[in-house]
């Protein structure tokens, strides 16, 4: 497709970025962390840490890594943690020694947490004592040889600290009981770094920093393979897009997605620490009240979300006391962003809400709106710099403008592919290098993408992607189902839900009994808020469940009722 959206890009955005610009996320943390080295690079709980202790902090981090567990370039390191300033000095820690993160959600299920840590082969971890007990479980079952386990309060004042740890282990009972042999703390593995030295890496562009997981193809989660010149093209591209309305040095930024997520790690994260701003880390952005009542205790600039928590936020009492004298860029990304939203958010901040759209194989970055835009056009804007995009047909042949296509996405940017899983990364790379991403878009004669199906069947629960072959294969163990199928539906508080119909083979399993079973095997996020019971479901005639079906008799029920209500 000819870029014709090049000719209508914002003033000031180039149509390519420069990928030598930084040697590998090492290169680019040194340099960053030199220029900034006394500003406050990140605040969590009403702590912070410079970018100079950020600096000695994550290399006492890689040194431990290295000298005291020996562990070679490569090795991958698990992460497991929400936002708190443990996460970026363990991150950079092993960015910097050329080892690869591997992202873990802290509300996985034994299930899942061991399905990750085999995957991807992790060798160590850093873990909140909150979830050990998970990892206790499985642990066993995975290559991980090396634990360290941290608080929410290990990089806290130490009164601070402790008064935080005892009140949510014996007050709150946050912290179950747990108990996995030769673990370190944290703080005892800094100081054994301390002692040491980290010795240089050779890292390049081409070495794999994250293993980001992701459903792939085939509704299994499979690792993303994110290589430093993925990350840095990203955080390049996303920020020539942003970067005009911001200032160097100068910014307090809202991180309240959890910095494992990827659009939050590479916007939130890497975006602003390259331009030295301060980084507000939420720990618990579920709890709205709270949330408000700390981001309005700085002077924040950006932030950064999902459709919901922007909706979460607006309907919250406490958010009409905010002040908004200082913001300068919204943005909106993970999932679709709503008109209602959009346009409640700038009728109380006096801003627009920007849509980005990208998927985790992209790092995540692929389209984003104008910052100057000040309506809410129904788009996911143009695709950013040094990015091409394709919309094809089922046949794989290139739609005519104006026709509806699934979106194909080539830049530096794309997965060097799926780990471990070549089949799957067959299956969403076109032959001629494209990233295949099952949503079907059409374009306009300025550029601009507009998604108006979804090939996949994805279900998008709060940004979070929920796979309906994973949903049916738990629902299907329990004793008393016969069939299920799973799909999305529209939920005003979190985007979509999971709605499983079942055929049960015990007349007498109920709704309650199915969700109680869903919640010991999945996140919750993951697990099923509807559950309706048929005698049969629509099957094509050889045998196949047809989701589709089952989401259009939704569709019309919703239409029916938006008709009788009116």
């Amino acid at each position: 497709m000819d870029k014709l959206w090049l000719k209508h890009y914002p003033a000031g955005v180039p149509a390519e970025i420069d990928v030598t610009e930084y040697a590998s996320l090492a290169d680019f943390f040194e340099r960053g962390a030199a220029r900034w080295a006394e500003k406050v690079a990140f605040i969590n709980m009403g702590a912070e840490l410079t970018y100079r202790q950020l600096d000695e902090l994550s290399a006492r981090f890689a040194a431990y890594l290295q000298g005291t567990l020996g562990l070679p370039k490569g090795t991958r390191i698990a992460l497991m943690m929400p936002n708190l300033l443990q996460y970026p000095v363990c991150m950079f820690g092993a960015l910097r020694a050329g080892y690869t993160v591997v992202n873990c959600n802290p509300l996985y299920t034994p299930r899942e947490l061991e399905h990750q840590l085999k995957d991807s082969g992790a060798e160590a971890i850093v873990i909140l004592d909150n979830f050990a007990h998970t990892l206790q479980a499985v642990i066993g079952r995975t290559s991980i040889k090396h634990v360290v386990v941290t608080s929410l309060g290990g990089m806290l004042s130490a009164l601070k600290g402790r008064v935080i740890d005892f009140v949510v282990k014996h007050v709150k009972k946050k912290v179950p009981a747990w108990r996995l042999p030769g673990s370190v703390r944290l703080s005892a593995a800094l100081s054994l770094g301390a002692r040491q030295s980290l010795r240089p890496v050779t890292v390049t562009r081409e070495d794999i920093a994250f293993l980001q997981y992701t459903g792939g193809t085939m509704g299994v989660a499979r690792g993303a393979m994110l290589t430093h010149g993925n990350i840095l093209a990203n955080l390049q591209q996303a920020h020539v897009w942003i970067g005009s309305n911001l200032r160097w040095g100068s910014e307090t930024v809202v991180t309240a997605l959890p910095l494992y997520h990827i659009f939050s790690l590479t916007v939130n994260c890497f975006v602003f620490f390259m331009m030295g701003s301060r980084n507000l880390l939420i720990t618990n952005p579920r709890d709205i009240g709270g949330f408000l009542k700390t981001i309005s205790k700085y002077p924040w600039s950006v932030i950064s979300g999902v459709n919901t928590l922007f909706n979460a936020m607006l309907q919250h009492p406490k958010f009409a006391t905010l002040d908004f004298s200082n913001l300068r860029l919204s943005i909106s990304g993970g999932m679709s962003l709503q008109k209602t939203v959009a346009d409640k958010w700038r009728a109380a901040t006096g801003h627009a809400l920007i849509e980005a759209y990208g998927l985790t194989e992209a790092s995540p970055g692929v389209c984003c709106c104008p910052i100057n835009q000040t309506e809410y056009n129904g788009s996911i804007g143009q695709p950013v710099p040094s990015t091409d995009i394709s919309l094809r047909d089922e046949n794989g042949r290139e739609v005519a403008l104006g026709q509806a296509g699934e979106l194909c996405v080539k830049g530096p940017q794309v997965m060097k592919g799926y780990w471990n899983a070549p089949a799957d990364t067959a299956q969403v790379m076109t032959a001629d290098g494209y990233l295949r991403t099952g949503d079907v878009a059409v374009v306009d004669e300025r550029g601009f993408v507009r998604i108006v199906d979804r090939m996949k069947d994805t279900i998008l629960v709060s940004g979070f992607n929920v796979y309906p072959n994973e949903v049916e294969d738990i629902v299907a163990t329990h004793p008393g189902v016969a069939e299920v199928a799973a799909i999305g539906v529209p939920s005003e508080q979190s985007g979509e839900a999971v709605k499983i119909f079942v055929v049960r083979k015990d007349p007498g399993l109920s709704e309650k009994d199915l969700i109680a079973h869903c919640k010991k095997s999945m996140t919750g996020y993951k697990v099923p808020h509807l559950v309706e019971f048929r005698t049969d479901l629509p099957k094509t005639n050889v045998g196949k469940i047809l989701r589709r079906a089952l989401r259009d008799e939704e569709i019309l029920k919703a239409r029916t009722k938006a008709a009788r209500a009116s």
